[in-house]
């Protein structure tokens, strides 16, 4: 993630998606399509008197002290509990990082970093950003922040951020150190806006097909995605893969913007209607990019909301082939209500229906713990890893325009079922592809050999990068003696050796050419992309969309 706001670095954090999983839950859709358009809600709903009174009496009769403000929050949540587990209250002090992650961009310097032996590591520079134009490169160590020294303190990513983001235009000072050099320079930068991309990449997987990643649906996924087509298509892709696991959601607009892009005429792409809140439907209406070639949509168990729909539409009406596992359920349609505070109160006041009429919202029947439970129970169930099986909570038939039966009320089904591959590694393996050690090597491997490490572009990377073997072997050098033979001898398996050097090969690509040449390396080990290349490729798609099957 960005170092002025985005946490440590994609490059470094395993948890990133789990982190926009969460903001992207959190956001879901509102009518109005974006979060901007915000009504208050004291012209919504009146003063709760006895609520009051007795927040008024805790804080005037209670035998100890207490934090009035967190007796509103309590209070506020256990209201909410009786309802879906997606309407929520976002208090004023977190709407910051929850805007900025999905408007696209905040105020900051322009750079990733790492955090390696506790110090701060520039991991990659933005192009003509703030920090860039002041001679910051990769390799940088950050020494201080204004005069509060960073190094060599146990410093969090967390402080770090805090200190780096700022207002536009507002300056700041780092006193910074060249990885070959034991001089420090210390440069004054001024802020300004900072892009936080949703399309994480956009790459030929070969000769006529294009891949694009979206990792959420922000105010300017439409116009990356468009960019990235665009780009792909003058390379030659006629055939396209959508990536769109892992990805949380965001805002309904850009998903029928991107949909609108894929299906021709004045198709309906999907429909709200609520209780209080009258049906409104959402054509195609533009002539768009992709109205014409073979498509895939990849999704998983985190793929949600503004994911779910466009799969919905694409896969009601035959426009392409949906591949990897069922999708999380998630139909609910949320609106924003400002509070006094700043805080924000995210109602769901509809729900949201594919083309067909489904509605893929699975049940929260049972409760929040268990509606949050799901992933656990699709794992222990052997759906997510081998098993295509899924208890049907809505056995009504919905028909696609090819007159295929599809089904409601627990995500989207894909129409090629491939399981999460748990085969190559234990979970202490994957724990240490994921560790700090591993990182270290890996960066002090880029940082040695960085000048030797010219590529005139990914693929002359990807055909003549082979010092992955090395990297293992510094990584071993480094463990402790107690496990060191045990992790040479799990790395002398083939597939836990391959999976790790497939990672070395994809964290170096992406410090030389960002998140293109990460995903680069990384879709040429990735099942659920082979599969997607092989249904493309053989009879198989036709089958499919024409109701044949496979």
């Amino acid at each position: 993630m960005d170092a002025t706001g985005r946490g440590i670095g994609k490059a470094w954090t395993p948890l990133l998606f789990s982190l926009i999983l969460i903001v992207g839950m959190v956001l879901g859709f509102n009518l109005k399509d974006t979060l901007r358009n915000k009504r208050d809600i004291n012209t919504v709903i009146e003063r709760n008197d006895r609520l009051e009174q007795v927040i008024d009496l805790i804080n005037d009769k209670y035998v100890d002290s207490i934090n009035g403000d967190h007796l509103y929050k309590d209070a506020i949540t256990g209201i909410l509990k009786s309802l879906d587990p997606h309407t929520v209250y976002i208090p004023a002090e977190d709407m910051q990082e929850v805007n900025d992650d999905m408007e696209g961009g905040f105020s900051g310097i322009g750079v990733e970093f790492a955090i390696v032996r506790d110090t701060i590591e520039v991991t990659s520079v933005i192009d003509k950003g703030p920090a860039s134009l002041v001679g910051i490169e990769l390799g940088d160590q950050l020494i201080k922040v204004g005069d509060s020294v960073v190094a060599g303190v146990h410093i969090t990513s967390a402080r770090i951020i805090a200190m780096l983001k700022g207002k536009q235009k507002s300056n700041v000072s780092l006193t910074v150190k060249h990885f070959f050099s034991d001089a420090l320079k210390q440069v004054s930068i001024t802020r300004d806006l900072i892009p936080i991309y949703s399309v994480d990449a956009g790459i030929m997987l070969d000769g006529h097909t294009g891949y694009i990643k979206i990792n959420r649906f922000s105010a300017t996924t439409h116009k990356e995605f468009v960019d990235a087509l665009k780009r792909l298509k003058n390379d030659g892709a006629n055939e396209l893969v959508i990536d769109l696991r892992d990805n949380p959601g965001g805002y309904l607009e850009q998903a029928t913007k991107i949909l609108d892009e894929l299906i021709d005429g004045n198709k309906l792409l999907l429909y709200t209607q609520g209780s209080h809140a009258p049906k409104t439907e959402y054509h195609a209406e533009e002539k768009g990019l992709f109205e014409k070639g073979k498509i895939a949509i990849l999704l998983d168990e985190s793929s949600a909301s503004a994911s779910e729909i466009l799969a919905g539409a694409i896969q009601d009406w035959d426009r392409g082939v949906i591949i990897g596992r069922r999708s999380f359920g998630k139909g609910l349609v949320q609106e924003p209500y400002e509070m006094g505070d700043g805080s924000e109160l995210r109602l769901t006041v509809a729900k949201y229906y594919t083309p067909s009429g489904r509605c893929i919202q699975r049940t929260f029947a049972k409760g929040r713990a268990a509606y949050q439970a799901d992933y656990e129970k699709r794992f222990v169930s052997g759906e997510l890893t081998g098993k295509d099986i899924f208890v049907l909570a809505d056995t009504t038939k919905y028909y696609t325009a090819n007159h295929r039966v599809v089904y409601s009320g627990g995500g989207i089904k894909p129409d090629v079922y491939v399981p999460y591959d748990t085969v190559r590694l234990s979970n202490d393996m994957r724990n240490r592809l994921a560790g700090s050690q591993l990182k270290a090597a890996i960066w002090d491997y880029f940082l040695s050999h960085k000048s030797k490490l010219k590529y005139k572009n990914i693929h002359s990377f990807l055909t003549s990068f082979d010092d992955e073997d090395d990297i293992i072997d510094t990584y071993i050098n480094g463990i402790n003696i107690a496990s060191r033979k045990k992790i040479a001898r799990e790395l002398n398996r083939p597939t836990v050796r391959q999976y790790f050097k497939t990672h070395i090969r994809a964290q170096i690509a992406r410090f030389l050419f960002k998140d293109n040449g990460y995903y680069a390396v990384m879709v040429e080990d990735d099942n659920v992309v082979t599969k997607a290349l092989e249904v493309l490729e053989e009879g198989d798609y036709s089958d499919i969309i024409s109701g044949k099957g496979l």
